[in-house]
């Protein structure tokens, strides 16, 4: 038996090819959109990929499914949920339905059905046995169960609008525990995600486990009340970002075949100052230091990290064209991370620094030490705005500040008066720069950026914090 992992660090997004070796069958569990990777670890196993599996309807990445299902594999998803959660458009591929108990066979490798809702109602899960042994030896989890955490129950509600759903799926996952508590301790754990996800609130960073492991340490295993696991699973769930809602569209129709997406085309200067003041968004790809020293007048900085995809995810207007300032080399990478989001209306690029040579419209922002930033906020010189998560406000916040998560300030720009500087902060900094960014687009000129953020000013100016 062959099993290869793969991780996008970007969406904290995992995958997995399974291969019989002895007939030369392989199949990927919840691939990613492009599946260049698969294509390339099965030609070097010696394998052809004729299987694709998806543990539910994702919400937070492009699946491949079809993708490779138009290469030949056959689709095998959830028929579970009920009708609002079923796969569409599935009549031009080669696909089975899958109800719980049901079974399907990779060459000599078994696979069970296991239904099991909570993060969403057609929630199925996996187990593998390879038919030399009478017991499975792993589960592919899918959101069902991480690494130290379980699915969020609340993304249908607060990202996709589905009003009610959270405290149902709630109770859905309380059940599914129960009977995840019911397998062999032995069970390998093979989850979609990893930490940094969205999908949970406390994921561990090792990439597998078993179930004994998470019998023993996982908290939402730990609860034997209902009410009070629900409570708990409820509690402090992050902000799901807004493209959560346009990926489970995208996924149950069946997104564009990656084949009829356009390329962009490399623009003029003149091009993009016109797209600039079309009022279309450009992004600026590099580091945060490098775009506070020198910018063009209206673009937004999303550094090309590992947040790069998420927060793009918030900020991009699915129905609107972007162009990309990129350095050299790194166009195609990043059209992988955001067409790995469905963002597909990549119009224009242009190399970075040819555009900041050829661009008379350049400007700038400052960052602003603690000790230097006290004395204007106490004053009341400068509005100061926190961008941090909402569970992070409530931990600990600046007097004086006013809160606007990140991820809505796009939404909410025009609560800032302009009619003073301001000071804007997360954690560490890396956000609020991407604030910064955001706030001169939009004509707020004068903006510092509080180095260090939070944690910084929290040792230097202890006696400003509540």
């Amino acid at each position: 038996m062959l099993l290869r992992y793969f991780y996008d660090e970007k969406l904290a997004h995992a995958s997995y090819m399974v291969g019989c070796q002895a007939t030369g069958e392989a199949i990927i569990i919840d691939p990613g959109r492009n599946i260049t990777p698969y294509l390339e670890a099965a030609k070097k196993e010696g394998v052809k990929i004729t299987a694709a599996a998806e543990t539910h309807i994702h919400a937070d990445f492009v699946s491949g499914g079809r993708e490779l299902a138009k290469r030949g594999a056959t689709l095998y998803v959830s028929d579970e949920g009920g009708p609002d959660w079923r796969y569409q458009n599935l009549e031009s591929y080669s696909h089975r339905l899958l109800k719980d108990q049901d079974r399907f066979a990779i060459g000599n490798l078994m696979f069970e059905v296991m239904h099991t809702p909570g993060h969403t109602p057609e929630s199925i899960s996996f187990l593998l046995t390879d038919r030399g042994a009478n017991t499975p030896m792993g589960i592919f989890s899918g959101d069902f169960v991480f690494v130290g955490d379980v699915g969020r129950p609340d993304l249908l509600e607060k990202a996709a609008g589905y009003q009610g759903t959270a405290d149902q799926g709630a109770r859905d996952m309380f059940r599914s525990l129960q009977k995840f508590k019911q397998l062999p301790d032995h069970l390998q754990l093979w989850p979609a995600h990893g930490a940094g996800s969205a999908c949970g609130k406390a994921l561990g960073a090792v990439p597998s486990s078993t179930v004994g492991y998470e019998k023993l340490f996982n908290w939402a295993l730990s609860y034997t009340d209902e009410e009070e696991f629900v409570q708990a699973l409820l509690e402090g769930q992050p902000e799901p970002p807004k493209y959560f809602a346009v990926m489970k569209h995208v996924n149950k129709v069946g997104p564009a075949l990656l084949e009829n997406v356009k390329d962009p085309t490399e623009l003029t200067i003149e091009e993009l100052e016109k797209a600039l003041k079309n009022g279309e968004m450009v992004i600026d790809t590099r580091a945060a230091g490098k775009f506070a020293e020198k910018h063009i007048d209206g673009t937004i900085n999303i550094p090309f990290n590992r947040s790069f995809t998420n927060w793009a995810g918030w900020f991009v207007n699915y129905e609107e064209p972007i162009h990309l300032l990129v350095q050299e080399g790194q166009l195609n990478d990043v059209l992988i991370a955001l067409r790995s989001i469905g963002i597909d209306q990549v119009k224009g690029y242009m190399n970075v620094e040819t555009a900041l040579a050829s661009s008379q419209s350049l400007e700038s922002y400052e960052e602003i030490t603690p000790a230097e930033a006290a004395a204007k906020v106490e004053s009341g010189e400068v509005t100061l705005i926190d961008v941090r998560n909402q569970t992070e406000w409530l931990e600990g916040h600046i007097p004086n500040a006013s809160h606007i998560m990140l991820g809505t300030l796009l939404d909410r720009y025009n609560e800032i008066p302009k009619d003073r500087p301001v000071v804007v902060q997360c954690r560490s900094g890396a956000r609020s720069a991407i604030a910064a960014s955001i706030l001169q687009a939009k004509g707020i000129k004068k903006i510092y950026n509080l180095t260090g953020g939070f944690n910084r000013w929290s040792k230097e100016v202890p006696h400003l914090t509540v």
